[in-house]
């Protein structure tokens, strides 16, 4: 399905773009360790391995989190305010946090013991969870929540949600946009 958000220069002016920016990289790193998974069993927990443990764990440490915050804290209290028949859908994506939350809890051991080059496998079953989670979790924020917002909230509530979100990451202009150094 065509993500009519995305745009990987997408700025903080634009809080609903850069959110869906933010899902564009978490299927990047989805995918990634989709294919540390499959790599770890032939090379081992070499150096790149190490790197891409390393990689995946620097973005969901910063970037899941952040995401996660820019919607609690910010669009979902708005949008529940703005739509009352949003707080269903609100109250579903609250609900996944918390389980995107567990599996990370329970997957992010493995990949500190691949950086350190202690292990070198990963679970199947635990991979594929985490994956089929966070792709059904953006794929209810883009087909249900952010048309939602897009369509209830004004330019002034949006504007508010981009600077906090700017704010969450030490970004002073919202203008700014988000660079792979910052957490989405």
């Amino acid at each position: 399905m065509a993500n009519f958000f995305s745009d990987t220069s997408a700025t903080f002016n634009e809080p609903l773009e850069m959110l869906c920016s933010c899902h564009d990289r978490m299927r990047q790193q989805l995918a990634t360790l989709e294919r540390l998974r499959r790599y770890l069993p032939v090379n081992g927990a070499d150096a790149e391995a190490q790197k891409a443990a390393r990689n995946i764990m620097k973005y969901f440490d910063s970037a899941a989190p952040n995401h996660h915050a820019d919607e609690e804290e910010s669009l979902f209290p708005r949008l529940a305010e703005a739509h009352a028949d949003a707080r269903s859908v609100i109250e579903t994506l609250k609900k996944d946090h918390r389980t995107l939350d567990a599996l990370w809890d329970h997957l992010r051991p493995d990949l500190v013991g691949i950086a350190a080059g202690r292990r070198s496998v990963l679970t199947p079953d635990l991979v594929r969870r985490i994956r089929e989670a966070y792709t059904s979790h953006i794929e209810r924020e883009e087909t249900e929540l952010l048309p939602l917002a897009a369509r209830y909230l004004d330019a002034s509530t949006l504007k508010t949600i981009g600077a906090e979100m700017a704010a969450r990451r030490g970004v002073s202009s919202p203008a700014q946009p988000l660079r792979l150094g910052l957490a989405a």
